[in-house]
């Protein structure tokens, strides 16, 4: 299809005009402290002070571009050979910083723009002396320059594409990131999909990384779409793909392997440490925290890989300290009987929490319950039993099993089926689920403890010795836990409750509880 008609002419360079307000931006944020980039003033003819709510927006679009970079460098830290491709790079100086870093040890960086916008920045580097002294020998700018290509092509011809990019130098098959900040989205969508479709089929080891809009029907973001259009350049992509989940699955329709795709907020909260936070929060006056989080729901970082050796440079919520996430899953109200909903709830500012309902999660929902167990394990979770519709106990379990995008819910099939039972407490030792006590509906004796292998589904049902404990025991409505580094002790506290009309008994003294007979014994 073509694609320069005079109309798409006009659009292109209205498209080209946003280059030159964002380098304003940044050049704004980085004055101001937020980032340290020497290299960005040489791109501007004049240096102007945004508003902190802008220079925090370019922060964390810089911040969260930044963050991939290091990700993709350290995946790839023994291959001989690296390259970064940037999709309309405009007058980013991404080269001279990471050269002025030292961190562009065997990578080879080429820039992708239109040939008007390309021209432009070639000039202006030639004139000037600190950008020309960062190129490999000083040379002048043209198709290729060693370490540093510039390069003038229309990237939704593929053809075009692929044949100046092999002439300029770049290695299909060597490690790449394909870097796209708020670049095709302005294409109409069947172009935009098609430059994610060839990247994906000509690159079969790398990483793209893209930074766009999302949620276009709410206020703000009716707001935002509007902006665009009156600058005549239409941001096309979140129409058909308006959310982190669209987004994600697109990029796996298009051929890419992994994904993962965070919002603003979630990038900035999760993945940044809290010293970092504190540090940006304390650089301007700021009271435009409405406008701030709204602006960063708006807006995502987005990763997706081809080949084993980029796959370790995906974005991930499950890094070590930066893991906080808190799940929750079913209970009760006063009109609903039981609870099937689910909910990630991010700490940010302690005691408050922000809600996050659009991790991606796949995989048979558990069904509705309230008064069931949950146990860290694996990066994610497992639930068990707890009183489920028609308030029967349940003897189910459930791995929420955390995935490249999102979380699976994975049935867990339990043989022989464990005794159900709800109000009971459960800890995970060494592939093991132990649940103890509980309510069950068999009137014999004290609920013990099953102990299920998450492994191989094998479940053993164990009698508690009680003998030697204060008589009557009630476990139930208690908490539970482990003792010792070696997690071979449980301690049990409190407990009990009302007994119809005969009184209430509630355990008075703490219970410890030997495991190592019931692991030895689970086989």
């Amino acid at each position: 299809m073509p694609v320069n008609s005079r109309r798409e002419q006009g659009k292109d360079a209205a498209v080209q005009g946003t280059n030159d307000s964002s380098v304003v931006s940044k050049v704004s944020a980085a004055a101001q402290g937020y980032f340290h980039d020497d290299f960005l003033k040489h791109f501007v003819c004049k240096v102007s002070r945004r508003a902190p709510l802008i220079n925090r927006g370019y922060y964390v679009r810089w911040k969260a571009v930044d963050h991939c970079l290091k990700q993709f460098f350290h995946a790839t830290q023994s291959c001989s050979r690296r390259q970064i491709l940037s999709l309309g790079a405009g007058f980013d100086s991404l080269y001279f910083r990471l050269h002025a870093e030292g961190a562009l040890g065997g990578v080879t960086v080429f820039e992708v723009d239109f040939p008007e916008v390309a021209r432009r920045k070639a000039a202006l580097i030639n004139s000037n002396t600190c950008l020309k002294d960062m190129l490999p020998d000083r040379e002048t700018v043209s198709n290729q320059s060693g370490h540093y290509n510039l390069i003038g092509v229309d990237v939704r011809k593929e053809r075009e594409v692929e044949v100046t990019l092999s002439g300029a130098g770049l290695q299909w098959d060597a490690p790449t990131l394909v870097l796209s900040e708020v670049v095709l989205t302005y294409m109409e969508t069947q172009w935009s999909d098609a430059v994610i479709g060839w990247a994906a089929k000509l690159l079969p080891q790398s990483v793209f990384v893209m930074y766009e809009q999302i949620h276009p029907d709410d206020p703000f973001g009716r707001v935002m779409q509007n902006h665009f259009l009156k600058l005549n350049s239409t941001i096309h992509a979140l129409r058909q793909y308006p959310d982190t989940v669209a987004q994600t699955q697109r990029f796996i329709q298009k051929g890419w392997e992994k994904c993962v795709c965070l919002d603003m907020n979630q990038f900035y909260f999760d993945l940044l440490l809290e010293d970092e936070r504190q540090r940006v929060e304390g650089l301007e006056p700021f009271d435009e925290f409405e406008e701030w989080n709204q602006k960063c729901s708006h807006y995502f970082i987005l990763t997706a890989s081809k080949g084993s050796v980029t796959n370790q440079a995906l974005l991930t919520l499950a890094k070590g300290k930066y893991k906080t996430f808190l799940f929750v899953f079913g209970g009760r109200t006063e009109k609903d009987p039981v609870l099937g909903d689910a909910h990630f709830l991010w700490p940010h500012n302690v005691p408050t929490f922000v809600r996050f309902n659009q991790m991606t999660v796949v995989g048979a929902v558990p069904e509705a319950r309230h008064s069931h167990s949950a146990c860290p394990y694996g990066g994610g979770l497992v639930i068990f039993g707890g009183l489920g519709k028609g308030s029967r106990p349940l003897c189910d379990a459930f791995y929420l099993r955390p995935t490249s995008s999102g979380f699976c819910w994975e049935t867990k099939n339990l043989h022989p089926p464990p005794v159900p039972r709800y109000s009971h407490s459960a800890h995970i030792i060494n592939e093991k689920l132990v649940v103890v006590g509980g309510v069950w509906l068999q009137a014999d004796g004290v609920p013990g403890v099953a102990v299920i292998n998450l492994s191989t589904g094998s479940c053993v049902e164990i009698q508690l010795d009680t003998s030697s404990v204060p008589w009557p025991l009630m476990l139930h409505s208690f908490c539970s836990e482990l003792l010792d580094s070696e997690r071979s002790e449980m301690v049990l506290i409190g407990g009990g409750g009302n007994c119809f009309s005969f009184g209430t008994h509630l355990n008075l003294h703490p219970i410890t509880v030997d495991l190592r007979p019931v692991l030895c014994n689970s086989y």
